[in-house]
């Protein structure tokens, strides 16, 4: 196999992972946006305070990989709850960019607070030393697949919740209309803070998942938080399976980009797939929400 070849494949395989990764925060925001209405940018601070309690549970508390992944969502989510119903709710019927720009304050405020808690340190989580697996030319590190069949884990639990409990026919049922959900005796308080806790515990989720593969400090869940956006947008802001699509669009995007450009510019990837979108096709790849 040429030398040019060999490294497409493991940058191809080294975007799947990370699109994977991504499509877990990708489907809280997603979620949230589906159902609120608003496109909640605190995900980002709510990624970071998965990441710490998953770090506490795992190196403090001495907690394997799964439960302390677990950790992570339930804290997230639970922070997700509590900081929706005491800043953001409030300002929701001033209308969608003041709430915008309030989860924007309060992803700052989140990130200075762990910043206060745990300083800015690099931390990483108790790991064991693993050598990569070969496969051909093809390098996985162990620890990816592990994140992979997490990521996966998590997605497989949210789809069959949404598709066959009565609680996430609710939900859908809020986000297609909610007013007409209102009328069948859908309570759309109740339906807000099952998503905000589903959609944050998510993200808390991927934030652990992010610092898995490499470190974590108070501004892990701001440098994803483009990406995020990017995958939710590029797959159809409000669709859950769009977000799974932009988000492996990204992270395969994004590897490619090292053939050609410094790893400094990979970031770029994700404002050129936003401005490829909003031209090109402005409702997303899969055009509207589909559960």
């Amino acid at each position: 196999m040429p030398p040019i070849v060999e490294e497409i494949a493991q940058l191809v395989v080294n975007g799947v992972m990370t699109g994977t990764i991504l499509a877990v925060p990708a489907i809280g925001l997603t979620t949230i946006y589906a159902v609120l209405r608003f496109p909640n940018f605190a995900l980002a601070s709510h990624a970071t305070v998965g990441a710490f309690a998953g770090y506490v549970a795992n190196v403090k508390l001495g907690l394997p990989i799964l439960p302390a992944v677990l950790c992570a969502f339930l804290v997230a989510g639970a922070v997700g709850v509590v900081s929706d119903e005491a800043i953001l709710k409030p300002v929701r019927p001033a209308g969608f960019i003041t709430t915008a720009i309030a989860s924007i304050a309060l992803t700052i405020a989140l990130e200075n607070v762990l910043r206060f808690g745990f300083g800015n340190d690099l931390r990483g989580y108790d790991l064991p030393i693993m050598r990569d697996w070969r496969f051909g030319p093809i390098r996985v590190g162990p620890q990816q697949v592990e994140n992979l069949g997490i990521a996966v884990a998590a997605m497989a639990a949210l789809f069959t919740f949404l598709a066959f409990t009565r609680t996430g026919k609710a939900m859908r049922a809020v986000a297609d209309n909610p007013m007409l959900a209102g009328i069948k005796g859908i309570n759309a308080d109740v339906m807000g803070r099952l998503v905000n806790f589903v959609g944050m515990g998510l993200a808390g989720l991927g934030g652990m998942l992010i610092g898995l593969d490499t470190t974590i400090d108070p501004l892990t869940g701001f440098r994803a938080i483009l990406s995020v956006f990017a995958a939710a947008v590029v797959g159809g802001l409000g669709s859950i399976p769009g977000a799974v699509v932009g988000a492996l669009t990204v992270g395969v995007g994004e590897e490619l980009c090292l053939l050609f450009l410094s790893p400094d510019y990979r970031g770029a990837v994700g404002f050129v797939a936003i401005l490829l979108v909003l031209t090109l096709r402005p409702r997303g790849i899969l055009g509207q929400r589909a559960y």
